[in-house]
């Protein structure tokens, strides 16, 4: 994949974000808690605060004024994951629902009030995009019906790849050239820069659950878009504004788990191939959701636009709600919980619970269920899978509609 870096992403992990530090005296990125910071004087403070509060970066010289407007820590993270995406910065927040919410606001502060957004995608976006909350419109459609969508109206296309929880794969760059001018948000958190790079293919900006891979050890919250010159501003300004910002220690952790994410991702991605690919016969599965596997890569993006079908396996089970329901209850070393990205294998059951608000018909099906595979030993891993397709096998499945899983 092209890409303008002058260092291979291994080397970018582990040194993005730490100029000066030799000069600091120091090794590691401090942590500065300060919530305010001395003025030089009146008229420099106001100067200070207006250019910050108007979304831009300290100058030299400069105060940065308050935690909100501005944290050296946050900073370096922020600086960090832009050279990993390729971007011209980033911005974090305090969550990855606070960072779309702020994309969604300056979109719409703008003019631009309707989004397009592609399904499927993770259950918050969806259910803060159909709701309307914050001012926006939505008309949900796929990439070919992308042109005849836009109005005049139209500033924002909302999209995830490979999306939550099913794993299907969007062409970026096709969905680039059917988009016009209209700017793209891509959704990575399931692939991260380290197996793809949106922005490489024409996304304006791309979003991370930090929670997730970013942090990778499932003990931090916060998300970041990392996007173009003219949108970081925007998204800055935002963040002043609602004060949806990231604390300094999260900032902290945040930044020190990049520096592990790629060795994290290679490793959690073998172990997710090798599951996928020896589980694949069990009677108890109508189908693994792999893009890594024989024919779920119908576009051949693996190699074009992703460097590797990640670490996300999704099992369908063949007894429908009952059998997903017993599968989560044997498993003994997978914890049955929300998120992903940690260190630790989590399952979960995404139509009763990160994907209950979403309508029906875009809902994921009774029978699927979400493996975020970690860092366990392969083996031990396949032990406590197998178990539990054991548990599951030949339960009958019962006539459950999506609206009743509503009230499961």
């Amino acid at each position: 994949m092209t890409s303008s870096r002058s260092a291979r992403l291994e080397t970018i992990a582990v040194h993005g974000g730490m100029d000066g530090l030799i000069e600091a005296g120091l090794h590691v990125p401090s942590i500065d808690f300060s919530t305010t910071n001395p003025l030089s004087d009146i008229e420099g403070g106001g100067d200070s605060y207006e250019h910050l509060t108007g979304g831009g970066a300290p100058r030299e010289g400069q105060s940065s004024v308050y935690q909100r407007l501005w944290n050296p820590g946050i900073a370096r993270f922020e600086e960090s994951l832009a050279a990993l995406e390729g971007t011209d910065g980033a911005v974090s927040f305090s969550s990855g629902m606070a960072a779309l919410a702020a994309a969604i606001i300056a979109t719409v502060s703008a003019g631009k009030p309707h989004i397009i957004g592609l399904r499927p995608a993770y259950g918050g976006t969806d259910h803060l995009l159909s709701t309307g909350l914050l001012g926006s419109k939505v008309t949900w459609t796929d990439i070919d019906g992308v042109a005849a969508a836009i109005t005049s109206e139209t500033g924002l296309i909302v999209a995830e790849s490979p999306a939550n929880p099913t794993l299907e794969l969007i062409d970026i760059s096709a969905l680039v050239a059917a988009a016009r001018d209209i700017p793209i948000l891509v959704d990575n958190t399931f692939a991260t820069p380290v197996l793809q790079r949106p922005a490489d293919h024409g996304a304006a900006m791309v979003l991370h659950s930090a929670t997730k891979y970013l942090g990778g050890h499932g003990d931090v919250m916060g998300g970041v878009i990392a996007a173009t010159e003219e949108w970081v501003a925007r998204l800055r300004q935002v963040r002043v504004i609602t004060g949806a910002l990231l604390h300094p220690m999260a900032g902290y952790l945040l930044h020190r788990g990049l520096r592990t994410l790629p060795v994290r991702i290679y490793a959690q991605q073998a172990t997710a191939r090798e599951i996928a690919s020896r589980v694949v016969e069990h009677p108890a599965l109508a189908k693994v959701i792999y893009p890594g596997l024989p024919g779920q890569d119908p576009m051949g993006l693996l190699g074009r636009q992703m460097d590797g079908p990640g670490a996300i396996v999704a099992f369908e089970l063949a007894g429908g709600y009952e059998a997903a329901a017993a599968f989560t209850h044997a498993c003994k070393l997978l914890t049955h919980a929300v998120s992903l990205g940690g260190v630790d294998t989590l399952v979960q059951h995404p139509a009763s619970l990160t994907h209950r608000p979403v309508e029906p018909s875009a809902r994921p099906g009774a029978g699927v269920v979400r493996i975020s595979v970690g860092l366990e030993h392969v083996e031990d891993l396949l032990a406590d899978i197998t178990q539990a397709l054991d548990a599951a096998k030949g339960v009958v499945t019962k006539s459950m509609t999506g609206t009743d899983l509503l009230s499961v």
